[in-house]
């Protein structure tokens, strides 16, 4: 049990890769508590993890705070929650703009300051990103540049904490084998007329390995990340995405 007597939290932590992160850090030890705004999945989530769960929107700042209340004091934090919407730039409202912001950008913001607000002499904070934070995707602006700005907050955040024991880092995922991406082939369906198993196919070819990466590839990079050995990975943005980023 490497990280016995460690306590993480994990947004979005009911499903997907939220869920297989927080599966993963259970299994070595930690205590965990997943939080999220579906009660249902975040239920279901602690009681096959053996952890505990929280309500928490992450796009605002009460909220954070008040997951971190119930939780206490976190050793590992985890910025998983997010979402995605596709469509051409023109298209795109103020309001679509600001809610991409607001919960890929703003929440990892609130999560990790309150995180480490509470943290001790030793700490992990650990961004679920995107390679959209690392290349452009045509037709997915806002969020693109929402995962950009994870980035530079983990690149900058990772020189302030460098000499206190906290390590910074994101995990730039490609298309993942998760509900996100179902959505996300149903959009590529709806606008091209493929079915929903084309769609997914075309997403999966965008990886040279051409598959989508399944949420347990992004929760050992999650674990490793937090075992001895990792110390010096700090500011970093690791790819899981076949090579796609290269």
């Amino acid at each position: 049990m490497t990280l016995a007597g460690k306590r993480a939290l994990v947004t979005g932590g009911g499903t997907g890769a939220g869920l297989a992160v927080a599966r993963a850090l259970a299994s070595a030890g930690a205590e965990v508590w997943v939080a999220g705004r579906r009660e249902g999945p975040l239920a279901a989530a602690a009681q096959e993890i053996g952890g505990r769960h929280v309500p928490c929107d992450v796009t605002s700042e009460e909220g954070v705070r008040a997951a971190f209340d119930a939780s206490g004091s976190c050793d590992i934090v985890v910025a998983n929650a997010g979402e995605a919407t596709s469509g051409p730039l023109l298209k795109a409202s103020l309001d679509d703009w600001d809610a991409m912001l607001a919960v890929n950008l703003t929440g990892t913001f609130l999560t990790f300051r309150e995180g480490l607000r509470r943290m001790g002499p030793w700490g992990r904070l650990i961004a679920v990103a995107s390679t959209a934070g690392l290349r452009g995707y045509a037709y997915a602006a806002p969020y693109a540049a929402a995962k950009h700005g994870v980035l530079g907050l983990v690149r900058s955040l990772a020189l302030e904490t460098a000499r206190k024991g906290v390590t910074v880092n994101a995990l730039c995922p490609g298309f993942l084998d998760t509900e996100m991406t179902d959505r996300s082939a149903a959009t590529v369906a709806a606008r091209t007329g493929a079915t929903a198993a084309e769609a997914r196919a075309r997403l999966a070819a965008l990886s040279p390995q051409a598959r989508l990466v399944p949420p347990e590839e992004v929760a050992a990079a999650a674990l490793w990340l937090c075992l001895p050995g990792s110390e010096s990975v700090n500011g970093a943005a690791i790819a899981l995405d076949g090579g796609a980023s290269a």
